[in-house]
């Protein structure tokens, strides 16, 4: 199959998804993870009408959209983000998905005001403390979201989740209903609602699951692009 043919079943599937749970297929954004592929095959997602790509590294993200400076995309940077790449991402990138820390927050939002551009970032939450991920601890999001009001450039938009590594995609649900609970939670608390509307998780192999528990941004790269 092309790049086109496994885009247009994954559309295909988000929607029918979307439409079992009671949702607008709509209120959910697909992005295609083209980490490690080359700019060939974002291009060949891109004339199949796709805009929203994520990349894991900075420097890989970098060149793609230098490669890319004809095509209007929306890069998301969804792997995790070291302090001293920071102001790189910031200047570029549209979307940050993880965001781990109040510290982290300050460096983006200080390197996006500094260039005037806005940029959208969304809090990865840590919810199974696996020593091979990143992520903020649930106890710390009350400090990182007192400091998403203080932002200038940078505007946090919801909850990022990496749920642990399961063949069945049932095993993922847990996670991801957590995940919902705990922006409900912030609700609750007082968080303003522009903070957490959205919730990105799921990927090629549990994508449906997380729609099903409320994702609208989810992750997919192996199933449009191919193995890797």
């Amino acid at each position: 199959m092309s790049v086109a043919d496994r885009l247009n079943e994954i559309r295909a599937r988000v929607a029918e998804a979307a439409t079992r749970a009671g949702r607008s297929p709509a209120q959910v954004r697909l992005i295609a993870v083209s980490k490690t592929f080359p700019i060939d095959a974002v291009r060949a997602a891109y004339q199949a009408g796709q805009r929203d790509f994520g990349e894991n590294r900075v420097q890989e993200a970098l060149q793609k959209m230098d490669a890319s400076a004809d095509m209007d995309i929306r890069w998301h940077l969804i792997g995790h983000l070291q302090s001293n790449k920071a102001k790189k991402a910031a200047e570029r990138v549209a979307f940050i998905h993880s965001i781990d820390g109040a510290d982290l927050l300050r460096r983006v939002d200080a390197a996006a005001a500094a260039v005037s551009r806005q940029l959208q970032v969304l809090v990865q939450v840590d919810l199974a403390a696996e020593t091979t991920k990143h992520g903020a601890a649930v106890g710390t999001l009350g400090a990182i979201f007192d400091e998403a009001r203080r932002c200038q450039a940078a505007q946090v938009v919801g909850l990022m989740l990496l749920p642990p590594l399961a063949e069945n995609p049932e095993d993922a649900r847990p996670w991801f209903r957590r995940l919902r609970e705990e922006r409900d939670r912030l609700l609750d608390g007082g968080v303003p609602a522009s903070m957490l509307r959205e919730l990105s998780m799921g990927m090629s192999h549990d994508f449906e699951v997380a729609i099903d528990e409320g994702a609208t941004m989810v992750r997919v790269g192996t199933a449009i692009f191919g193995q890797r």
